[in-house]
């Protein structure tokens, strides 16, 4: 007798197709993301670029389509340039103050935290993050604030001094924390310090521990080895880290507006200059340079092999 089998169902042929033809399934899957990538980010980062090399009618305000450098020559323009080298300086010192307050914690987390211990380091790094980003802006705010608890408790500690020493130093001071560059390097360290934290902590956990032990046998004193041997090996992983920390504090609008005192900055030039000033293509020269700038920095800390601490 011959068996008769039934007719298979859409979902089984599909199934075997599959199974054939692994390729097809797996561009299936990522077709989509692809066109939305695709589309919706690299789209609309032609569409910035594109628009940068237009520019502004000073007359009637409005955009002239054709092709120009001029909008670029404007970001060399006095008050352009130190938007730009005064974000600069910011990230980077956000950047190096976040890696020396990451060093210590990520190595007590990567080499002693065990069990539990390491279960609560991850929930007090990961905490922050789940707090709304406005609040901890204004909140920090009211804590450098001349009535907050940082001066009580400078007033309580009869340490006015050293307080208003910090306040009074040229370019990086103003009236009170709230109001000046070191206020507003307080708080995107805080905000950006998980972002360096963790690849720090990961980069530190790949170290052998067999290395460590070859290192002190030969005679090498705690400060040597970490010199020659943790740092080096670590250094991909503090890599990783500026890149968010660069990254993000290069482009916060927020920040700035909030903390300081009211200095523009590349983000805010974007905000303000898209929003009520209308000028779409310096708006867009402004964002071209943050874009251009980790487009480098991401192709030097590739070669550093930091995308191995991710």
């Amino acid at each position: 007798m011959t068996a008769i089998l039934p007719d298979k169902s859409l979902a089984d042929r599909l199934t075997t197709l599959f199974w054939r033809k692994p390729k097809l399934l797996l561009a299936l899957l990522i077709t989509p993301p692809l066109l939305w990538l695709g589309v919706i980010y690299l789209g609309s980062l032609a569409a910035l670029l594109l628009q940068s090399f237009y520019s502004i009618d000073e007359f009637s305000g409005m955009v002239v389509r054709e092709f120009t450098l001029k909008t670029y020559a404007e970001l060399l323009r006095p008050q352009n340039y130190d938007i730009i080298v005064r974000t600069l300086l910011m990230s980077a010192a956000v950047t190096l103050g976040a890696a020396i307050l990451a060093f210590p914690i990520a190595y007590f987390a990567a080499r002693y935290a065990r069990g539990r211990w390491k279960a609560v380091f991850y929930l007090g790094i990961m905490l922050p993050l789940w707090s709304s980003y406005l609040v901890k802006v204004y909140a920090w705010k009211l804590i450098l604030a001349k009535e907050g608890i940082i001066t009580w408790a400078a007033t309580q500690t009869h340490t006015n001094f050293l307080l208003d020493a910090a306040l009074a130093l040229p370019g990086v001071g103003g009236n009170s924390l709230s109001t000046s560059y070191i206020g507003m390097f307080l708080v995107f360290t805080y905000v950006w310090l998980p972002y360096m934290i963790l690849p720090m902590q990961a980069a530190l956990e790949r170290v052998p521990t067999s290395m460590l032990e070859a290192s002190q046998d030969l005679g090498a004193t705690r400060a040597q080895t970490f010199r020659t041997v943790i740092l080096p090996l670590a250094m991909p992983g503090v890599i990783a880290g500026s890149i968010f920390t660069f990254s993000l504090t290069m482009g916060d609008y927020i920040i700035p507006q909030i903390v300081g005192n009211s200095a523009n900055f590349i983000g805010m030039a974007v905000y303000q200059l898209q929003g009520t000033a209308g000028n779409i293509p310096l708006a867009a020269a402004f964002a071209v340079i943050p874009i251009v700038i980790m487009l480098i920095y991401l192709g030097l800390a590739k070669r550093a092999g930091a995308f191995d601490a991710l």
